[in-house]
């Protein structure tokens, strides 16, 4: 199973990239994780945000892969321990399908792209800074196969 997360937002401060390679790096292969960044929609003073919100749907939708299973991070979404991302890990495992895992940019995603997705999870009920969240989620993927393999890591 492949694991690709599309995120909003580019040219991420060399902390991130090292935070989530660390993780990475630590994840074999039928569980790899891959970060594709996506350009934001315009902002700024007299910027719509509808439309910008709307170009980032698109051009998420433009990666997408017909047979991955979709998974929306939003704080809406469901809210798992480390146990249950384990859990739901080794579901996406047995279904066979890779895995898009989709980060929105300051707005959120737009409701088309949020209805379209196969699962919604929340990190948290706290608003997290975008960077912040790549890291998290590449160390809690990471817990979630230490948890499937019984390696001590998570303890």
């Amino acid at each position: 199973m492949r694991i690709r997360l599309l995120a909003v937002g580019t040219r991420m401060p060399a902390w991130v990239t090292e935070g989530v390679e660390e993780y990475r790096k630590r994840l074999p292969r039928d569980f790899a994780l891959e970060v594709e960044e996506i350009a934001p929609g315009q902002r700024g003073k007299n910027a719509d945000v509808g439309r910008a919100v709307a170009l980032e749907a698109e051009r998420l939708q433009a990666r997408l892969r017909g047979d991955e299973r979709v998974v929306a991070l939003e704080v809406g979404g469901k809210a798992w321990s480390t146990e249950q991302l384990a859990e739901q890990a080794e579901t996406w495992r047995l279904d066979g399908r890779d895995v898009a895992l989709l980060v929105g940019g300051p707005d959120g995603l737009a409701p088309d792209l949020s209805a379209r997705a196969d699962q919604r999870w929340s990190l948290s009920p706290l608003t997290l800074p975008h960077p912040l969240v790549r890291i998290l989620l590449a160390e809690q993927l990471y817990r979630a196969w230490t948890l499937l393999v019984g390696h001590p890591y998570h303890r």
